[in-house]
């Protein structure tokens, strides 16, 4: 799952905004805070706009949008499980930056800037869009529960479909024979004239030696 969510601006590692904190069922993420710490600073305009960073049994995960060249880039950074699929967290910080750009990106590049200025759009973006995320998840978790009950109860299909292979299989190698000896005869057929001609002159040669 996703434990932590926290956006800060790129030029100065100011913190702009972060996830409210809640019970973490017993992980402390003081750690990995820390280590997100050390990824802001050392961030420049040439990094790569999209990583993941695996720590032990979690995964710091960081987008940069605009791109790093920009006064208004800002890094979205969430800390989730290592287990939990990327694919899911980038596109959870995807959204994240589409709605903070539309709301406050034009804010972002101010130097008078507080820190945790729009730590009122964390609580609610940040909030509805791992509703979001959460029912994503739970509806590829279906479609994989889904997919091995498929095969828990087709067994016929499935010993059919063996039948259909172990078939395809003896005729492919059928084919295969029947091709091979077609070539060797095409070969015969293209070669043997000229061995033909070698060995008549061959012949003469000797005949006229002896």
């Amino acid at each position: 799952m996703v434990r932590f969510t926290q956006l800060v601006r790129l030029s100065d590692a100011l913190p702009l905004a972060q996830s409210v904190e809640d019970d973490q069922g017993g992980v402390d993420l003081t750690k990995y805070k820390q280590q997100a710490k050390v990824i802001y600073r050392k961030l420049t305009s040439t990094s790569e706009t999209h990583c993941t960073i695996e720590s032990g049994p979690m995964a710091l995960h960081y987008m940069i949008h605009p791109p790093p060249n920009d006064p208004s880039s800002v890094v979205y950074l969430a800390i989730t499980d290592h287990a939990y699929p990327r694919k899911l967290v980038f596109r959870y910080l995807d959204e994240l930056a589409r709605e903070f750009g539309l709301s406050h990106g034009q804010q972002v590049y101010q130097r008078n800037l507080r820190p945790y200025a729009f730590v009122g759009f964390a609580e609610s973006a940040t909030s509805s869009n791992l509703d979001r995320l959460n029912e994503d998840l739970q509806d590829v978790q279906k479609i994989m529960t889904k997919n091995m009950e498929d095969l828990l109860w087709r067994g016929d299909s499935l010993d059919h479909m063996s039948t259909l292979s172990s078939s395809l299989r003896d005729e492919s190698l059928k084919y295969r024979r029947a091709a091979r000896k077609i070539n060797v005869d095409a070969m015969i057929r293209k070669y043997a004239p000229i061995g033909a001609i070698a060995v008549l002159f061959l012949f003469i040669v000797y005949l006229k030696v002896w």
